[in-house]
């Protein structure tokens, strides 16, 4: 009996040495690197940059510009308008710089903002967060298949942006029905980017003049809304003081044409762009007959927050 109790002691010490043994080399397995970081970047078309994930004080401007941005063959792509997103650059953007990946970290030359330097990690399988030590801000990416990314959604969701893509709305029509009102006189509206991103201007100029001709009659605050259960379509608020607020519903036509729906008189008018804005790296020939804008950036819908994230890595 005794002898047995020894073999059986033996018996499970073994088998207890074994199972430790096996469950350190497991860990040794999982601790490898899986993909390098050229190809966790291009394993995904766009990265979508989810502004209001963004933790820290600090500001990296090129990613505050950007809806979208893609490393493509050491360049880097992005999609700073919302007019035209979708098709410009057959959905990638246009080109504002070049990258260098290597180990964990992502070195960017960008067109006009110039160098930034990130550590990257992967958060989860299609989320990846870009430290910049330099300013101890964190950006968060989401990666999408420009076969399956959702252009209508982020269109819709920045309406405020696509307004302000154009150097002045010039009214194109006004139906025949609906009840004569003050909003009738007006003929150019203007959303300014920048300053507390809400600054509208309108003008009682005459039709068909030069946009830089235009003398601006009135100054006042603007807000775009979301209309419950219809995501196509949004609510616009025009603070005139004297006036009250006018209030319509608006529909994008196209990517230059604008309705207005002014549920007060019921009268309905049409507004196009003039004076297409682009948000673009330089202004060189690509841009001619084209006015540049270089301040355009996107705003947090949130309060900042530090970043918990320590700062390890000497720049």
């Amino acid at each position: 009996m005794k002898t047995l109790k020894i073999l059986l002691s033996f018996a499970l010490t073994a088998t207890l040495f074994i199972s430790c043994y096996t469950e350190v080399v497991v860990d040794d397995i999982i601790d490898e690197p899986r993909i390098s970081l050229n190809q966790l970047l291009g394993s995904y078309d766009l990265w979508y940059v989810d502004i209001n994930s963004t933790v820290g004080y600090g500001e990296t401007p090129f990613l505050q510009k950007a809806f979208t941005v893609s490393f493509l063959n050491g360049v880097v792509y992005a999609n700073n308008n919302i007019a035209g997103l979708g098709a410009n650059g057959d959905g990638f953007g246009i080109d504002v710089g070049s990258y260098d990946a290597y180990e964990m970290i992502l070195d960017v030359q960008h067109d006009i903002d110039g160098f930034s330097t990130f550590d990257v990690y992967e958060v989860d399988f299609n989320t990846i967060e870009l430290y910049n030590p330099n300013n101890d801000t964190s950006y968060f990416l989401d990666g999408y298949q420009r076969n399956s990314f959702d252009y209508d959604f982020v269109f819709y969701d920045n309406i405020h942006y696509f307004l302000q893509e154009y150097e002045a709305w010039e009214k194109t029509y006004t139906s025949e029905f609906g009840v004569l009102n003050e909003f009738d006189n007006e003929n150019y509206l203007q959303f300014l980017a920048g300053g507390n991103d809400s600054t509208f201007r309108s003008s009682q100029d005459d039709t068909g003049m030069n946009v830089n001709n235009l003398l601006w009659d009135y100054t006042g605050l603007y807000g775009v809304g979301d209309v419950s259960g219809n995501n196509l379509l949004k609510t616009l608020t025009l603070d005139y003081d004297s006036l009250d607020n006018e209030f319509f519903e608006l529909t994008v036509i196209n990517d230059s044409k604008i309705e207005l729906f002014h549920p007060t008189s019921e009268t309905v008018y049409e507004f196009v762009g003039r004076g297409y804005i682009q948000f673009l790296k330089s202004s060189d020939d690509k841009t001619k007959g084209k006015k540049v804008q270089k301040d355009k950036k996107r705003k947090f819908r949130k309060d900042k927050v530090a970043n918990p994230r320590e700062n390890t890595r000497k720049v």
